[in-house]
């Protein structure tokens, strides 16, 4: 049996998917599994053990330049190279008509959601096969209800998002990673929170490491590193090599980014920190040692306080 996984994007969507493709392993050991995803998140779905082929589709290259002939010839050159296998069943779990139109460049049934479970209704028009999974689910726990369901197995209680920490390289001394920027400006903690907490994890001993992905974000780690050597922010690194900087952490705290549901995904002790989202059914998932705290809207900011966060980063630093 071959399967094409169709989860395109974002960080954090495609984490909350690789749960599926241990669910298919285990339902079909000898299952081929390959996946379409946006570029940069390639490294992430490489990571998995059962995943084969990764195809890179850059639809949001088309974002910026769409009218640039190099970024059509690489979507046809990616699409092409989709159509190439024949498969089994295509399954899209992401919902969205960009995704099915995808799904649809690849040669086999395609299964999705139904016109209600969808995130767009109208993606339901390109499956050969629709199914009904109830919107009020996390993300993860909806994925691989439809997976389940498209391929006829009981998925195992237990969440397994089937990377190996211990395959990847740790870190010494130890240290926390604090994940401060985030894509929308409001979902970001105020930086004197941080600075408190930052604190708090020296004062325990603890190196802090700050990855950041922008300009912006670089700016604002080296504010918060002044006068202190213990507080490291890094090169600018890929993202697989973030991933190995988050496999060797102590504790994670990050706020509502992808970096921080992978950090769930590699085993780590995550807190994950919400102002205006909620975390209900996108936050951190599947793990006893993961924590949301917090939670609100554009309108009505509910941010954790600084106590709140330290006192569940101190229980996971004694439980570690």
């Amino acid at each position: 049996m071959r399967i094409l996984l169709v989860k395109l994007s974002s960080m954090g969507d495609v984490v909350h998917n690789l749960p599926v493709a241990t669910d298919i392993r285990r339902a079909f050991p000898d299952a081929a599994i390959d996946w379409a995803v946006e570029p940069p998140f390639a490294p992430i779905v490489s990571l998995h053990p059962a995943v084969g082929t990764v195809f890179p589709i850059p639809l949001r290259a088309l974002k910026v330049r769409w009218w640039s002939p190099a970024r059509w010839g690489a979507l046809i050159a990616a699409r092409n190279a989709l159509a190439r296998p024949q498969y089994d069943l295509v399954l899209d779990t992401q919902g969205l008509v960009k995704s099915a139109w995808i799904a649809r460049r690849a040669r086999g049934p395609v299964a999705g959601y139904d016109a209600a479970s969808a995130r767009e209704g109208a993606a339901a028009r390109h499956y050969a096969r629709a199914h009904a999974v109830p919107r009020d689910l996390h993300a993860v726990a909806r994925n691989r209800a439809l997976a389940a369901a498209a391929l006829g197995y009981t998925p195992a209680p237990a969440v397994d998002y089937g990377l190996a920490p211990s395959a990847l390289r740790a870190g010494e001394p130890p240290y926390a990673v604090c994940l401060t920027g985030t894509s929308r400006a409001d979902k970001q903690w105020d930086a004197a929170n941080w600075q408190a907490l930052v604190a708090r994890l020296r004062g325990a001993g603890l190196q802090v490491r700050l990855p950041w992905g922008s300009d912006a974000e670089h700016a604002a780690c080296m504010r918060l590193s002044a006068g202190d050597a213990g507080i490291i922010v890094p090169p600018r690194v890929p993202l697989g090599e973030v991933a190995t900087l988050l496999a060797g952490a102590r504790v994670v705290v990050g706020v509502d980014t992808g970096l921080a549901h992978l950090s769930v995904a590699l085993g780590r002790p995550t807190v994950g920190v919400y102002v205006t989202t909620q975390p209900g059914l996108t936050g951190l998932y599947g793990r006893d040692d993961c924590i949301n705290l917090g939670g609100g809207t554009r309108d009505a900011p509910a941010p954790p306080a600084v106590d709140a966060v330290w006192s569940a980063v101190a229980a996971r630093l004694k439980g570690a």
